[in-house]
């Protein structure tokens, strides 16, 4: 099965179906809305602080009918002919009328209906100080329902900016929908002040633990199971040793014990791509067949693809792709499907060749039933899904430059066009950057952190750039400059100046709501950089906490452990060698005190659309759904964090699941349950199902216009050919000297003089040993005397 069209199955919010069991807690007996009846009549034909909203093409009537829940009216809108959009009946967008909120606080909105059609949902607006009116999210889906039937659900916390509400209930399906007696009450703070239980500066900043056993793998792919372990991929681990050995390794990890068990790995899984399917499973694509010869090809890609079983722990092989792909993208989509781009094909070119893999038919599609435009987008191009089933191609990347245009694009696969969208700053300074949907899903904004370019190995930069996938025309805006650390240079830790800042940056979503990013480097694999920030994304800030105390540049990876902590793996340097150590992080939300506990979870199998119960052991403030981790090299488009609505009664809580499968793909979630102190409860494994679901959803779904408007630069399909021409230095390291796995860099960092001794001093500096010369050449001039070792006394004598 293919991406669905962009005007099946969109939904912006949580779009969520089924009635809540129970009324939400009231948290005060002020409703905030005036003429929440429709009895007061207004000056045109709505009721008093009542208008009509809508879009899109469709016949519709709004009436203040005498069928009323209390009282003498209340309001109908009908829908008699639908091709798209929707009709409602919204709060009058005004001073006067839109009820006031406060910033970060939530509120409780029920209201009284009758619906004769499933595609009724409650809509939220809100008005921002800067930005004016616009769309906020959808929180909940109503049922048909011919008697009056209350529905209740809690808002998420109102973003910052915003100074008032409006909502209503839309009509994006043909039928129609009577309501009355809206009420909205502010929900009261529930929990005490949280109590810091460690030392001060851990409690507002957090704690890095290294743990005592090392990992014993060279593991640069990290993968988080649905059981709560994770799979640590290494292959050959970047070691010609242990490629020529034949010696390709994986381990699982459990940190309930913190025991390791190394995995039998069947192929070299080194640089691979990788993604979790919806069963559980993982499909690992591709991976290196040869590493480069100096003077002849560059690394090679192979065509085949093996899944991973978490319950049996081995992997087993599936059909083979149509194309090598040595360091792929792996994106799942709505229908449970994987598309992957980019790579090294076997002859050592790149691919421009787009694969699917059908979890229909659990395989890798024939060549002929996947859209080609037979573009090349890079190494790991992160390729993020929205809402409506494109891809967002974020600019984020591995090794030199970026794609040609602006650097950042949006894919759609029915159309096969890739629109271009502008704003990102330094295009080709992103090598190794990060990319991440920002929390919630719902809000479709993608935050690019950092970055620099391994052929020309500039510092690398503070940049970062937010981007707002719901606007019509969507363009990157300039974020806050990264916070700046220290920095290893040889001579030990210095504090960075300048516009210094780090590629090799790991992002991780927080349960909290918030983003840390972790690690990094100055240059292409050297200099590690020590710095660590949580960046918040309703302030659009970052506060700088406490730095991991290891190095973790090349092949690190960061990921979110079930318990709240994040883990940190793995700096492969340019000499070659490998940092064992695995550090943990305490965020400073573990150290307020006890956390909330789900007690419960009703049923541990979702579908889309439905309203799920737990129980907790004391008030939360939010819950929401974590898919887990599947990084490496920066990247990891598949994470995402989606909010799920509540209902609250005592220690009851419903939850209200989107019923996009865009915005949630199938797959094993980590729901986590989190206080008004942003404290996580440890999560618990549910599983959303996939294509069986999808059968059964109205392909009317509702639908609030984005990115609609493109004036980008559009590409269709260009002619069909083989593959994009790659130089073998893609990787930034001149293979003429050392051995495969050391990496002498092309081109030194900028303040090393392009003298013999000057670099010669750097690679001594940085620990790189004896290096032999391999063949005849000598690009860089490291062996002046010609005796076949780089950097001897000699070659440091001659000029």
């Amino acid at each position: 099965m293919k991406l669905r069209r962009r005007t099946a199955l969109l939904s912006v919010g949580a779009l969520t179906a089924g009635l809540l069991l129970t009324a939400p807690q009231p948290a005060s007996a002020a409703n905030l809305i005036k003429n929440a009846g429709f009895e007061t009549a207004g000056t045109g034909d709505m009721p008093y602080c009542w208008e009509k909203s809508g879009w899109g093409d469709n016949d519709f009537t709004f009436t203040t009918t005498s069928d009323a829940h209390s009282g003498s009216k209340a309001m109908k809108v009908e829908l008699t002919r639908r091709v798209e959009g929707d009709r409602k009946a919204l709060i009058t967008e005004s001073a006067e009328c839109a009820p006031v909120v406060s910033v970060g606080k939530q509120y409780d909105l029920s209201l009284w209906y009758k619906s004769t059609t499933p595609d009724a949902a409650v809509t939220l607006f809100r008005h921002d100080t800067t930005a004016g009116w616009q769309y906020w999210t959808d929180l909940k889906t109503l049922e048909i329902a011919g008697s009056w039937t209350q529905a209740s659900v809690r808002t998420p916390e109102v973003p910052t900016g915003t100074d008032r509400i409006s909502w209503g209930v839309s009509v994006y399906g043909t039928g129609s929908a009577t309501t009355d007696d809206y009420t909205m009450e502010q929900v009261a703070d529930p929990v005490p002040p949280a109590q810091c239980t460690g030392t001060a500066e851990q409690c507002a900043n957090g704690r890095w633990d290294v743990l005592p056993t090392q990992n014993p793998v060279r593991s640069m792919h990290s993968v988080v199971l649905n059981n709560g372990k994770v799979l640590l991929i290494a292959g050959s681990g970047n070691s010609e040793e242990q490629f020529n050995a034949g010696t390709f390794t994986s381990a699982v990890y459990n940190p309930v014990n913190g025991t390791y068990k190394v995995i039998p790995t069947p192929k070299d899984m080194f640089c691979a791509g990788h993604v979790q399917l919806q069963d559980g499973r993982v499909l690992v694509m591709s991976g290196n067949k040869a590493y480069p010869v100096a003077g002849g090809h560059g690394y090679e890609g192979f065509k085949d693809s093996y899944v991973f079983d978490p319950v049996t722990e081995t992997y087993s092989k599936t059909n083979d792709m149509n194309d090598g792909h040595w360091y792929p993208s792996a994106t799942i989509l709505g229908n449970g499907d994987v598309i992957s781009f980019g790579g090294l094909r076997e002859d050592s070119t790149g691919s421009v060749t787009a694969e699917l893999w059908s979890d229909a038919e659990q395989k890798w599609l024939e060549l002929w039933k996947v859209n080609q435009t037979w573009s090349y987008w890079g190494l790991y191009p992160s390729m993020i899904l929205m809402q409506d089933g494109r891809l967002f191609y974020s600019g984020s990347h591995v090794f030199g430059n970026n794609i040609p245009g602006t650097g950042s694009a949006i894919y759609d696969y029915d159309a096969n066009t890739i629109t271009q969208v502008p704003g990102l700053q330094n295009k080709d300074e992103r090598d190794q950057s990060a990319s991440v949907l920002l929390p919630p899903a719902q809000d479709q904004k993608v935050l690019t952190i950092g970055g620099g370019n391994i052929d020309s190995n500039p510092d690398a930069n503070r940049l970062t750039d937010v981007i707002d996938l719901k606007q019509a025309n969507p363009a990157y805006t300039a974020g806050p400059p990264l916070p700046q650390g220290t920095v290893d240079l040889g001579n030990g830790k210095q504090a960075q100046t300048g516009s210094q800042g780090k590629m090799y940056v790991s992002v991780v979503l927080l349960p909290d709501g918030k983003v840390l990013e972790t690690g990094g480097a100055l240059h292409n694999r050297a200099d590690p950089v020590y710095e660590s920030s949580i960046y918040d994304p309703d302030t659009g800030t970052f506060d700088p906490v406490a730095a991991d105390p290891e190095a973790r540049g090349y092949h690190s990876s960061a990921f979110l452990l079930p318990d709240g902590r994040v883990m940190t793996t793995g700096d492969n340097p340019g000499n070659g060698t490998w940092n064992h150590n695995v550090s943990i992080y305490t965020p400073p939300y573990l150290l307020k005190g006890p956390r909330p506990a789900i007690t419960s979870v009703i049923d541990t199998e979702w579908t889309y659309g439905d309203t799920q119960r737990i129980t907790v052991d004391r008030p939360i403030a939010k819950a929401e759904l974590i898919r887990p981790a599947a990084v490496t090299h920066s990247s990891d488009p598949n994470q995402r964090f989606v909010d799920l609505p509540l209902s609250v009664d005592g220690n009851n809580v419903d939850l209200n699941v989107t019923s996009n499968p865009d915005l949630a793909p199938p797959g094993w979630y980590m729901l986590f349950a989190v206080d008004a102190n942003g404290v996580p409860s440890v999560a618990k494994w549910v599983h959303l199902q996939g294509p069986s679901a999808l059968s059964a959803t109205d392909a009317s779904a509702h639908v609030h216009s984005f990115a609609d408007d493109l004036s980008g630069k559009v590409t269709e399909p260009g002619k069909k050919r083989t593959s994009q021409k790659v130089p073998v230095t893609v990787s930034g390291c001149d293979r003429h000297y050392g051995s495969i796995n050391v990496c002498v860099p092309t081109d030194f960092p900028p303040t090393v003089k392009a003298t013999t001794k000057a670099r010669c001093d750097w690679l001594k500096k940085n620990d790189y040993g004896r290096l032999k010369v391999n063949g005849k050449d000598d690009p860089l001039r490291l062996d002046r005397n010609g005796d076949g070792t780089a950097c001897g006394k000699a070659d440091l004598r001659k000029r």
